[in-house]
């Protein structure tokens, strides 16, 4: 089941902000998530806050329905107008996630990009993104999202060998989500995304290889690479747990992620985040660099989380309860907390040095630059980017983030 909500202070029943959070509003970048927590079945790794019709029955009745869940959506984007006022600034992004956000129609999600654009506007250059599961669209479903504004989208497709997509209880065929790629180019799609899984019990380099092969062969301009991580109370950790299947390690992972970056290197994509290679600047993900940047997002939908000047928030996870608070008038968000200019200093650390331009040195603290100095020593920080003052991961860096992470923290 979905992980637990983190405790925070209450959300005001209007969902007003604190008035700091507003200051310089506008020079900072929006970006708008839209979360669809539906799921045709519950993939045995995941923890993401999604429900399958069976979890729904008896839960939620007519207000968990996908029928009228677009509608939700709308009236939280009419109250993240309301809350923030006459924010000047276009929307720079709109990233649809799930879930399986194509298991709606695709009119539903022309629908609540169509209520951001009329409450804020877009930018001109705006990214707009939906995933989507290779077998929930066809051709004529992808013409009409691109027609409808959108004109970038992720694919997931995890794995080309069906034993691992087996195991990882997904449910498209090998080669669909290949074909998928040749369909959203034919439907217009500007950018294309598939998401690669490595490290799934069973899997061995080989079968990396032909996945990696596949992917960079079917043509998009952007790929996401991921290391399995085994979540607690998930189908696929009580299959370990039993011993039906083995657990990877984290030299096993190491080893993967090697040979992904010399495949991607070899075929033309440059890593610009450490688990994310595209094949030009044009092919980056913004939405997801507004969140590594600490900008601004307002996050609609049961689960979804935000952040606005320094204030997260995050919604009721249930989408009956998220459901009846909009039907109520009230804001759907469970708690929040203000961050502090120390916890603001932690997330820049945590997130921008997982970036290809790294992070400034300046805003290390003692302990944190005797740790950048011992990782320049061992060959994890950039001698070149440490001299102009950014701490910037090396390849044997990047295997090791997560520690150098928390030693620059300190």
């Amino acid at each position: 089941m979905p992980s637990v909500l983190p405790d925070g202070e209450t959300v005001p029943d209007d969902g007003a902000l604190p008035p700091h959070a507003l200051e310089g509003a506008g020079e900072r970048p929006l970006g708008f998530y839209l979360h669809v927590p539906y799921c045709a079945t519950r993939c045995g790794y995941c923890d993401f806050n999604t429900y399958t019709a069976g979890e729904l029955r008896g839960t939620g009745g007519v207000l968990a329905s996908r029928d009228n869940y677009a509608e939700q959506v709308v009236e939280e984007i009419r109250l993240a107008r309301k809350v923030l006022g006459d924010d000047p600034r276009p929307v720079r992004t709109v990233f649809v996630g799930g879930g399986t956000p194509t298991l709606l129609a695709a009119g539903d999600l022309v629908r609540m990009l169509a209520a951001v654009r009329e409450e804020f506007g877009l930018a001109d250059d705006a990214e707009v993104t939906t995933e989507a599961n290779p077998d929930s669209v066809n051709p004529a479903y992808l013409a009409e999202l691109r027609a409808g504004g959108f004109n970038r989208i992720s694919f997931g497709m995890q794995s080309a060998k069906q034993h691992v997509l087996k195991i990882l209880d997904r449910t498209h065929t090998p080669g669909r989500p290949e074909a998928c790629v040749g369909e959203a180019r034919d439907a217009g799609f500007e950018h294309v995304n598939l998401d690669l899984i490595y490290g799934t019990p069973g899997e061995t380099d080989d079968d990396w290889r032909a996945s990696l092969d596949a992917a960079i062969g079917a043509g998009p301009d952007h790929v996401s690479a991921y290391a399995l991580i085994v979540e607690e109370g998930t189908q696929l950790a009580r299959r370990i747990r039993r011993g039906e299947v083995p657990m990877t390690d984290d030299d096993v992972h190491a080893d993967r992620y090697l040979i992904a970056e010399e495949a991607f290197e070899k075929a033309g994509f440059s890593w610009y985040e450490v688990s994310n290679w595209a094949t030009s600047e044009a092919g980056r993900c913004l939405h997801n660099e507004l969140y590594w940047r600490g900008a601004d997002w307002w996050g609609a939908g049961p689960g979804a989380h935000s952040h606005v000047g320094g204030v997260r928030w995050w919604n009721v996870k249930h989408p009956g309860a998220y459901a009846a608070a909009l039907a109520e008038g009230r804001s759907p968000g469970a708690g929040r907390e203000i961050l502090s200019e120390e916890d603001r200093r932690v997330e820049r650390i945590l997130l921008e040095l997982r970036l290809r331009d790294g992070v400034e040195l300046s805003i290390l603290k003692p302990a944190g630059l005797a740790a950048a100095g011992r990782a320049l020593s061992d060959g994890l920080l950039d001698p070149a980017a440490h001299e102009a003052g950014r701490a910037v991961l090396t390849l044997r860096g990047r295997l090791l983030a997560d520690a150098v992470v928390r030693d620059l923290v300190d």
